[in-house]
């Protein structure tokens, strides 16, 4: 199995820890490096078959993108109907948290445009000064030049 297919080992670990712990009442359960590998192999199997299905359905919608909502009815067709609404859920607090992050990020990313517009303006500024200081100066050349005869 090529590597980039791998989902990251640590992560399934984390994950597995934490839906064991919560079912468990003995304390935490170990998990060997075969469990391990077997439920990475199985997320990573179920995310190609759940891609293809929602490919699939985007492509009968005659879309190229496929959507969240591609990804719901393509777990209700592979009969993970049971899924859908904690997925929604999950979606949606997910969605909750990132619009004060966006918002932030696009101010971020405004305050640094307005700040590179400014540079960009003083730094055009300068040139044209020192632009404007060669041509008085050419200009003064080219005068003395005029008023003289060089007969």
């Amino acid at each position: 199995m090529a590597e980039a297919e791998e989902l990251p080992r640590t992560i399934v670990r984390r994950v597995v820890k934490d839906k064991l712990s919560r079912c468990s009442e003995e304390g935490e359960i170990s998990v060997s490096k075969d469990g391990l590998l077997a439920f990475s192999e199985s997320g990573r199997i179920f995310i190609h078959y759940l891609s293809a299905t929602a490919n699939d359905i985007c492509r009968e919608a005659k879309r190229q993108i496929i959507t969240a909502e591609d990804v719901f009815k393509a777990l209700e067709e592979t009969e993970f109907s049971e899924f859908v609404r904690p997925l929604k859920a999950s979606l949606e607090e997910f969605r909750k948290k990132n619009v004060g992050k966006k918002a932030a990020v696009s101010k971020g990313k405004e305050d640094e445009s307005r700040k590179k517009r400014k540079l960009e303006a003083e730094s055009s500024d300068k040139g044209e000064a020192s632009n404007n200081d060669e041509s008085s100066d050419k200009g003064e050349g080219s005068d003395k030049g005029e008023g003289e005869d060089n007969e």
